[in-house]
């Protein structure tokens, strides 16, 4: 039987071999989390009907199938496409998108996770590059998506300021700042201190007469690893204040990882071989639309 499954292929599919001789376990593809009612009906009824009645749960937000024979892989497929759930993938290729629920549930959340973690999808998904990549969005400082383990991550944040005419010098927001960026002077009113701002937002969320005014932003970081070896993300640029630069910058980004990497290696060892410098330049130009 191993001569005649070209097993490559059916990893680049999500069909992942088990050490259970033809068996596979399918990864499908599962965009920030969110999948439907009926997508989960389909994976259930393929899970019970051709695995053994249960998924698995992935540290990425995905959905696993267990115990797929290699003579029903068709079958499973066609039934799933049926159902509008599709095969994830493995390998050396961009990975399904994690994403947090964001501002559209979330009371902490600044963006909309989903949003971009479907666009990024869109673009992305399943692209050939020399390893594995993957993005991951996260809609606040509170950083459920942990956002620097990714390749590439977003963290939603807000860019920040004070109408001092609309401020009743309450105090809440003083308080709600966890990074202590803002103090309540006699005269001067409400000072943030731009050095110690986060821009995470709280200030804005808590005042009560809406006095703190704040524009959405995403907070990117290159670099991220999680595994074997351990790197924390580093952000690079400023917080950026609109989708079409953010994609320009991703752009950048997964290109430098694909025109410089070796075959094998991660995007954080191709920028430590290649040089961050010649990836700031980049990145920054990007950045600037230059």
């Amino acid at each position: 039987m191993a001569e005649t499954i070209d097993y490559a292929s059916l990893k680049k599919g999500g069909f992942m071999r088990q050490k259970q001789k033809g068996k596979f376990s399918l990864r499908l593809g599962v965009v920030g989390g969110h999948l439907d009612a009926a997508g989960l009906a389909t994976v259930a009824k393929v899970a019970e009907k051709y695995g053994q009645g249960y998924v698995h749960m992935t540290s990425r937000q995905g959905i696993e199938i267990p115990f797929i024979d290699f003579k029903d892989i068709e079958e499973v497929k066609a039934e799933l496409a049926k159902g509008g759930v599709r095969p994830g993938v493995c390998g050396p290729r961009v990975r399904t998108v994690t994403a947090c629920q964001g501002n559209q549930i979330c009371p902490s959340g600044c963006i909309d996770s989903y949003a971009i973690a479907k666009e990024f999808d869109k673009r992305y998904f399943g692209r050939e590059l020399p390893h594995k990549f993957k993005f991951g969005v996260t809609g606040c400082m509170n950083n459920c998506l942990k956002a620097e383990e990714n390749d590439l991550g977003v963290k939603g944040g807000m860019i920040v300021e004070c109408a001092q005419d609309e401020c009743i010098k309450c105090g809440v927001c003083v308080k709600a700042c966890r990074e202590e960026a803002i103090t309540l002077d006699d005269e001067k009113g409400i000072v943030l201190d731009v050095q110690k701002c986060n821009n995470c937002g709280r200030c804005v969320k808590s005042c009560p007469t809406n006095a703190w005014k704040g524009q959405s932003g995403y907070i990117v970081s290159f670099g991220g690893l999680f595994g074997n070896k351990i790197h924390k993300g580093e952000q690079i640029l400023p917080i950026i204040k609109d989708t079409e630069t953010l994609f320009r910058v991703s752009d950048a980004a997964i290109n430098f990882f694909e025109k410089n990497a070796k075959s094998g290696e991660r995007f954080r060892f191709t920028l430590e071989r290649v040089g961050e410098d010649e990836f700031i330049k980049e990145i920054k130009a990007a950045y600037n639309g230059d």
